[in-house]
């Protein structure tokens, strides 16, 4: 993690955009979770904005490749990981974009829970505006 910071070591700030449905929704536990254990091991104070539920199509970049990507698709089923990968992957648009990947192959735990203890614990507050959205995850202090 460490040397992906290494290109901004004056950072004190990162800001996550996220629409609001499925797993990185406003409510998931989860998702709140893990920008705290990030906040927490890079010292970074994160700012997370989800859009309204219903308005992902406003991200401009995601909205401007998704067309792309479907052009690329043709139709074509996608079977496999490395379907997925070559057929999204060579996409671009006239202005530059470029869809870049890369796989997670870790196995992820089903059934973890967030406890309202886990949940209490977590540095977490709500902005002024729109704070069921909007909210500041600041690192914790290590214990003593």
């Amino acid at each position: 993690m460490r040397s992906r910071l290494l290109a901004y070591p004056q950072a004190r700030d990162l800001t996550i955009m996220a629409d609001c449905g499925g797993s990185n929704g406003v409510r998931a536990r989860l998702w709140t979770r893990a920008p705290q254990t990030f906040a927490d091991k890079s010292g970074l104070t994160l700012h997370g904005h989800h859009y309204p539920p219903g308005t992902s199509k406003r991200n401009r970049i995601e909205h401007r490749l998704f067309w792309q990507i479907t052009q690329n698709w043709r139709g074509r089923q996608l079977t496999d990981r490395r379907a997925v990968i070559e057929l999204t992957g060579a996409t671009t648009t006239r202005t530059g974009l470029k869809v870049a990947w890369a796989l997670d192959s870790r196995i992820c735990e089903k059934g973890l829970k967030v406890s309202d203890a886990e949940m209490a614990r977590l540095d977490i507050t709500g902005d002024a505006f729109l704070p069921e959205w909007n909210s500041t995850i600041k690192p914790r202090r290590p214990k003593a």
